[in-house]
């Protein structure tokens, strides 16, 4: 399951992961690595944000990480 909301932002926008992609600058299957919740480059992540029209400070709407889950203890 994908860890960030690239696709739901792209899909909101009525735009294609190919155009995605040619507005980022980056290959279509990058994009697919990102929304699949592969890790990358904060390059990466800036020229998608602004593909999207969205500013830096829009990167945690984005590409927000799962909580992490506390450690159960076990006595």
């Amino acid at each position: 399951m994908p860890q960030n909301n690239v696709q739901r932002h792209r899909e909101a926008l009525m735009m294609s992961k190919a155009e995605l992609a040619r507005k980022a600058g980056l290959s279509t299957l990058t994009i697919d690595r990102v929304e699949a919740g592969r890790p990358c480059r904060l390059d990466t992540k800036r020229k998608i944000l602004f593909a999207l029209g969205k500013k830096v400070s829009d990167k945690d709407e984005v590409f927000g990480e799962r909580p992490v889950e506390p450690l159960s203890e076990s006595a």
